[in-house]
């Protein structure tokens, strides 16, 4: 028994040193392989670098090549630079710098770069740009605001240039109720649409911060289409017709341009005048309705008669204005009216036509009134007025391509002879009122009582009485009242 125990010891002793021969070997072997590995990669790190792959950066600008770098972080930090520079002067602005570069990477085993050239044009090269809203005009880009909200703000002033804000909150409430109007009172006018004519877009966008403005420079460019005015400074010799047509404009447009102007303003040397044309980007068109009681002016007719004589008229019918209630569809494109349509109309009160007769009649003893030259050409040597110290109560005609004088209108003969100063003179009475007086003849051709159509012949000019050489002395009465000839003849 005691034996037994014993080799069983033995045994278990013998099992446990052999596990530590064995432990012993296995850390031996792993110390063996690190020491290995840690002299390979000794080996390895000791041979040429140079087939060891590495990376640069290629960079571009608006697709143009500007050069290669090694390194990055030099450029962002420039970029950041550049934004950091720009926000003291654009503090409300979203920005960033680079949006124009390009970078493409590249692996190589040889680094060849210039860092500080390339960095020195990428300088000069980067721009900074703002985060904006373009508002579009027939889809291009017409001007640029902050932001959405200065876009909407940009809309509703170009709107409010042409309506009032309240009238413009009537509007944009009407096209969302389905409510009829009601009827226009008298007199009343509204707004039924506002309609901008060109399509109006908007999308955000990356520019330079120089182009954004504000709202009303907005609104300014696209009513006038420029935000600067040209101006001319006049010069020696200048006159309106020459400055227009330096500018392509007319002198009425230049005149316009420049209220206060006029073909007869003299200009000074240094003036300034305006001489930018408006042309708007977009067109506003408003559209009201009114209602107005109206005038409805009367027409004036004349009816021929042969029942009177040539030369009198007489009043048939006194003529008066009626009365009308209308309501109009007016039109206006950038505040001026260019069309107005009747939706309705009623008559109140119809005008009436004021009438008046013209007799037809003629008869060689009765004038018509209208006086015919009483020579054979010639020019008028004097005229009617005061003259020598006392009245001129006609006109003379000289050097006539004839000397018969004739009936200037229809009468009858009421004088003819020797009268003082007159010399040989003949008087017509035309039966109508007037009265007319040839003097100065050589030669009188009628006697009284003789009835004288138009033109027919009453004597032949010449130099009789106070005279200082060959012309007719014409005068002419109305209603016992002498008038001046020019006043009647045709």
């Amino acid at each position: 028994m005691f034996l037994k125990r014993k080799n069983k010891e033995q045994q278990i002793q013998q099992t446990v040193l052999t596990n530590r021969k064995s432990s012993i070997v296995k850390k031996a072997t792993v110390s063996i392989l690190l020491i290995s590995s840690l002299s390979f990669n000794i080996a390895f790190a000791n041979e040429d670098d140079s087939h060891t792959l590495k990376e640069i950066y290629h960079i571009y600008s608006n697709g143009q090549y500007v050069g290669a770098l090694s390194d990055q972080t030099e450029m962002e930090t420039m970029m950041d630079q550049k934004v950091l520079d720009s926000r003291s002067q654009y503090k409300d602005f979203s920005l960033k710098a680079g949006s124009n570069l390009s970078i493409v990477p590249e692996q190589v085993f040889t680094a060849s770069t210039d860092d500080e050239a390339t960095l020195q044009k990428l300088n000069e090269l980067i721009e900074v740009k703002a985060k904006a809203f373009a508002l579009s005009v027939n889809d291009e880009m017409a001007v640029y605001v902050k932001d959405l909200d200065a876009y909407r703000d940009a809309v509703h002033k170009l709107k409010l240039h042409f309506v009032s804000e309240e009238e413009l909150q009537a509007v944009e409430a009407r096209k969302d109720s389905t409510e009829t109007l009601p009827k226009l009172k008298e007199n009343e006018t509204r707004i039924m649409d506002l309609i901008l004519k060109e399509k109006v877009s908007g999308v955000t966008v990356d520019v330079s911060p120089e182009q954004v403005v504000s709202s009303d420079d907005a609104v300014k460019l696209l009513l006038e289409g420029t935000l600067e005015q040209e101006t001319y400074k006049v010069a020696e010799g200048d006159v309106l017709g020459t400055i227009a047509s330096k500018h392509n404009l007319s002198t009425s447009e230049l005149m316009a341009l420049n209220p206060g102007v006029s073909e007869s303003t003299v200009l000074q040397i240094g003036q300034e005048l305006n001489v930018t044309v408006l042309k708007p980007l977009i067109n506003v068109e408003v559209l009201y309705e009114k209602r107005a009681e109206e005038v409805i002016k009367h027409t004036k007719k004349v009816e021929e008669t042969d029942e009177m004589y040539k030369g009198d008229t007489k009043v048939k019918q006194e003529g008066s204005d009626g009365k009308k209630i209308a309501t109009y569809l007016v039109r206006k494109e950038n505040g001026i009216e260019v069309g107005q349509s009747v939706i309705e109309e009623t008559i109140l009160e119809a005008p009436k036509d004021h009438i008046v007769l013209k007799g037809t009649k003629v008869i060689p003893s009765r004038g018509s009134g209208q006086f015919a030259w009483p020579a054979e050409g010639g020019y008028i040597s004097s005229k009617m007025g005061y003259r020598w110290g006392r009245q001129h109560e006609g006109i003379d005609i000289a050097r006539p391509n004839g000397y018969t004088i004739k009936a200037s209108d229809n009468g009858v003969v009421e004088a003819a002879g020797q009268d003082g100063t007159y010399g040989n003179r003949v008087i017509v009475n035309h039966q109508n009122g007037y009265k007319t007086t040839y003097a100065h003849l050589s030669s009188i051709s009628v006697s009284v009582g003789d009835v004288v159509p138009q033109g027919s012949k009453l004597g032949v000019m010449g130099s009789t009485g106070r005279s200082t050489g060959t012309h007719l002395h014409f005068e002419v009465e109305k209603n016992g009242v002498t008038i001046n000839p020019l006043s009647v003849l045709n």
